[in-house]
């Protein structure tokens, strides 16, 4: 189903977290806006922010910019598409969204919503538009010795090495799948320290400069 029958004309939430690519999300956006008759080019009360890494400087200005009066008679509209949101942004992005402007309307691009702080999350309509499902790699990476599984890492590592922001997002997504199959197979051998690690390897991912494969091979040592 393509986005856009998620938006109202008439009720449109204040808020859209997409998950999916910026590439194929933001002419989809576009699309809707000029559809509801708002001028794209050359409006001064439509603002696309895109980046590698959304860090605290531009949760600031966000607010700012925000806090600001439209010139137009339309909505002011955001568009955000980042790769990385870093937890000190997300924190101060909160703000800007617990009471959100009655003119302001929100679209933020990510590729992976996982990522974000659920309290975060919580203030938005979410959208996805990934299919990737890693359920049955989770359950073949527990399946295996612990010296096939450094291989299995190697492997998935391997499929996106040329692009961090892809290895990052996998990795993430790889992370939620096995913590979700080891609680629903209820694996026998699998300890508290076991879930504390994807947790902290969860965390660090979302680090710049952090290895994916450093924090996968930890969490295959300690399963």
């Amino acid at each position: 189903m393509s986005i856009r029958e998620h938006f109202k004309i008439n009720n449109p939430h204040h808020a859209y977290l997409i998950e999916g690519k910026r590439e194929e999300v933001f002419p989809e956006i576009v699309s809707v806006v000029e559809s509801w008759g708002v001028k794209i080019s050359d409006n001064p009360d439509f603002c696309h922010i895109s980046t590698d890494t959304f860090k605290i400087e531009d949760a600031r200005n966000l607010k700012s910019l925000t806090s600001e009066r439209g010139i137009t008679k339309s909505k002011k509209i955001f568009v955000i598409s980042a790769n990385n949101f870093l937890l000190e942004a997300q924190n101060a992005m909160l703000k800007v969204f617990e009471e959100p402007a009655g003119d302001v309307l929100f679209f933020i691009i990510t590729p992976d919503i996982a990522a974000l702080l659920k309290t975060l999350v919580s203030r938005f309509y979410l959208i996805k538009t990934n299919k990737e499902d890693m359920g049955n790699e989770a359950e073949k990476f527990i399946a295996l010795p612990v010296n096939k599984r450094i291989d299995f890492i190697k492997k998935l590592i391997n499929e996106t090495e040329d692009n961090l922001n892809s290895t990052r997002s996998k990795s993430l997504k790889f992370l939620n799948a096995l913590e979700t199959t080891l609680h629903q197979k209820k694996v026998s051998r699998v300890t508290l320290d076991t879930f504390e690690q994807i947790f902290k390897a969860r965390e660090y991912l979302r680090q710049p400069g952090s290895s994916a494969k450093n924090l996968l091979e930890s969490v295959a040592l300690m399963l």
